[in-house]
C-alpha cells in the first residue's frame, strides 16, 4: 500500500504529532511526507517528499492573528497551481492533517482522503463550542481541507472516531518533577505585555517561550527563550505549572505530566474558543485576556492545588490500526457493489 502523509506546519502541534505517527506508518506501508506551511518552530525528522508555502496565518502580539501580516503572506495563485500540479496517482489514500494543498488536490483529482487531525473532532456536533455563532470560522474549519473521511484528536473521547491525544515519546516516558518554575507560552503575544503581566510576581520564577525571539535573555525573575524543542520539553516536564495559548498538543502534554494549566485563548480563533471550552468542561482555567487586569485571577490559580487529572496513555496505533480497517473494509465493499453493478 502507498500513502501520502499530508501534514500542515502552521503551528508546531501537527509536527509534533506526525513525529509520533510516522515511525508507525512506516512499519507496513510505503510512505511518502507532504507538509505545507510557514509557521512551525520545530524540523520533522523524516525526508519530505513534498513541500508548498501552503495557506498560513501569522502570529500577531496582541492576542490574535496579525490580520494583514496573514493576508500579506497568501499566496492564491501559487496555491492553485500546487493543487493542480500535484500528482496524487501512486497513492491508495491520502492522510492529512489539516493540510489544503493535498486536500483540495484528492477533492479535484477524486481521490479518497481522510482527515486525521485535531481540527477535524471539531466538526462533530458533540464537541464543545463556545456559545456565540461563529458560522465564517466554522466554515473555514470545514472547507480548508476538506476530507472523505475525518478523524479527531481532542481531550476527551467526543465520538467513536475521536481519540485521545498522542503524546510524544519525549514526554511520555518522562519522569516530571516540580522545580519551582513557570512555563509560559503565549506566541499571539509580545515579549513586552508577557513581561508587564509576569512582573507583579518578583518572587516566582518564569521561563517564557518566545516566537519572536532568537537569543535568549533575563529580566530579573523573568527568563525569555527562542523557541528550542529539547529545552522546551525539560522545562515543561520540570516545571510547577503552565500558561499557554489554547491549542491543543501543550495543553495535552501539560494534561499528561499533570501540571497545573492555564490557557489564554487567541482572539477570533475559533479552534482555541472551542478548545477553550472543552478544557474548562474538565476543570482548566481558562482566561480570554492577558493584561494587567488579570493578575488577581492569576495570582489565585497559582495557589489553587491541580484538581485535573487525565489518562492519556494509549498512543498513535490504535486510530491508526482503525483508520486501515475501516479502509479495507470500505474498500471491499466497493469492490463487491462494482462486481453486482457489472453482473446486472
Amino acid at each position: 500500500m502507498k500513502v501520502l502523509y499530508a501534514i500542515q506546519a502552521t503551528g508546531n502541534g501537527h509536527i509534533s504529532r506526525a513525529q509520533e505517527l510516522i515511525p508507525l506508518l512506516q512499519k507496513n506501508i510505503d510512505l511518502d511526507i507532504l507538509v505545507s506551511g510557514t509557521a512551525a518552530d520545530i524540523a520533522l525528522d523524516y525526508p519530505i517528499k513534498y513541500r508548498f508555502h501552503g495557506l498560513s496565518f501569522v502570529f500577531g502580539k496582541h492576542g490574535g492573528i496579525h490580520l494583514w501580516q496573514t493576508i500579506k503572506g497568501l499566496n492564491f495563485k501559487q496555491f492553485i497551481s500546487d493543487v493542480r500540479e500535484l500528482s496524487l496517482d501512486e497513492y491508495d489514500i491520502v492522510i492529512n492533517d489539516f493540510e489544503p494543498v493535498s486536500a483540495w488536490a484528492c477533492l479535484l483529482k477524486k481521490k479518497y482522503a481522510i482527515s486525521l487531525s485535531h481540527q477535524a473532532s471539531l466538526l462533530y456536533p458533540s464537541v464543545p463550542k463556545p456559545h456565540k455563532k461563529a458560522f465564517f470560522s466554522r466554515l473555514i474549519l470545514k472547507y480548508y481541507a476538506p476530507t472523505s473521511k475525518t478523524y479527531g484528536f481532542h481531550f476527551k473521547k467526543y465520538h467513536s472516531d475521536i481519540h485521545l491525544p498522542v503524546i510524544k515519546k519525549q514526554i511520555r516516558f518522562a519522569v516530571p518533577k516540580k522545580l519551582g518554575f513557570y512555563v509560559v507560552y503565549l506566541p499571539a503575544f509580545s515579549e513586552q505585555r508577557i513581561i508587564e503581566v509576569l512582573g507583579a510576581f518578583p518572587e516566582t520564577k518564569w521561563m517564557v517561550f518566545s516566537k519572536h525571539r532568537k537569543t535568549a535573555y533575563k529580566i530579573e525573575n523573568i527568563h525569555i527563550n527562542p523557541i528550542d524543542e529539547l529545552r522546551f520539553n525539560k522545562k515543561l516536564i520540570h516545571c510547577n505549572g503552565v500558561i499557554c495559548g489554547a491549542g491543543f498538543e501543550t495543553p495535552a502534554e501539560a494534561l499528561y505530566l499533570r501540571k497545573k494549566l492555564l490557557v489564554v485563548p487567541m482572539k477570533n480563533q475559533y479552534e482555541q474558543l472551542c478548545n477553550a471550552e472543552a478544557l474548562k468542561e474538565i476543570g482548566v482555567k481558562v482566561l480570554y485576556e492577558f493584561n494587567p487586569s488579570i493578575v488577581k485571577h492569576l495570582e489565585k490559580w497559582m495557589v489553587v492545588k491541580n484538581k485535573v487529572k487525565v489518562s492519556y496513555s494509549g498512543s498513535g496505533q490504535i486510530v491508526l490500526n482503525q483508520i486501515f480497517i475501516d479502509y479495507i473494509k470500505r474498500r471491499h465493499k466497493t469492490q463487491i457493489q462494482n462486481t453486482f453493478e457489472n453482473a446486472i
